[in-house]
């Protein structure tokens, strides 16, 4: 379990809690998925001394409440509670990865001890965003340790191939073709290979000049001679020429 310091937000939320466990009133806890809801409920009913529930709607959370009133609430979807009578209740929102992205290096710092991992992380691992919070930080670190792979940046998706000039529609459908191997080949680039129909010295070439996504690896930088040569007038694409 992921320890509460180390939660995003967690020290300006977490200087109030003993006021909070010391004060009569339910407890709601809400926030995106992944934010450590329910670990932070389940934390503060242990304290407390008294039970939680996972709450899958705001009615079901407070049908419960009404018969436990200093119980704890960990609301699934994220929501506040509505003004219920006879209710009392006390509601603590939890901030996502994106609003705190200093939580990052002890959140992964934690993961990887805990899947026994040494050595630096590959930075890849705390780009934002990061849909799913916690959860999704555990997977990429799972992913990288069994895999090797890193999270994308990339678009979803064949290119657009938004450009009128060959040269560039050719550059863009190269590196998506590439990439998609790698990934097919978990990293494994004579698969890699094997699967463009091209020799191992020019899936080096290749991935020399758009990197490699599963080793986090990024592109030279180097354009073919193609890319070079084309006349700016030629590009009409909406993006620059991918690199």
């Amino acid at each position: 379990m992921i320890p509460l310091a180390l939660l995003p937000g967690s020290a300006q939320w977490g200087a109030h809690l003993e006021e909070l466990l010391a004060r009569p009133e339910a407890l709601w806890i809400h926030g995106s998925p992944g934010t450590g809801v329910s670990t932070l409920a389940a934390d503060l009913a242990g304290r407390r001394g008294v039970p939680w529930l996972d709450a899958e709607s705001q009615e079901q959370g407070l049908a419960w409440l009404s018969a436990h009133p200093r119980g704890i609430v960990a609301a699934h979807p994220s929501s506040a509670p509505p003004p219920s009578p006879g209710i009392a209740c006390l509601a603590l929102s939890l901030p996502g990865l994106d609003e705190h992205p200093e939580a990052l290096p002890g959140l992964l710092a934690h993961l990887a001890l805990e899947e026994g991992l040494g050595g630096p992380l590959p930075p890849a691992l705390a780009v934002l965003p990061c849909p799913g919070n916690l959860r999704e930080l555990r997977n990429r670190v799972l992913r990288w340790k069994l895999l090797g792979q890193l999270p994308s940046l990339e678009r979803a998706g064949p290119p657009r191939l938004e450009a009128e000039d060959l040269a560039t529609n050719l550059h863009d459908l190269e590196r998506f073709l590439l990439h998609r191997a790698l990934r097919r080949a978990y990293g494994n680039r004579v698969e890699a290979a094997r699967r463009l129909g091209v020799s191992r010295r020019q899936l080096y070439l290749l991935i020399g000049r758009h990197g490699d996504p599963v080793r986090g690896e990024p592109a030279s930088g180097v354009l073919p001679r193609r890319i070079l040569k084309r006349r700016p007038a030629q590009n009409s694409s909406l993006d620059p020429p991918a690199r």
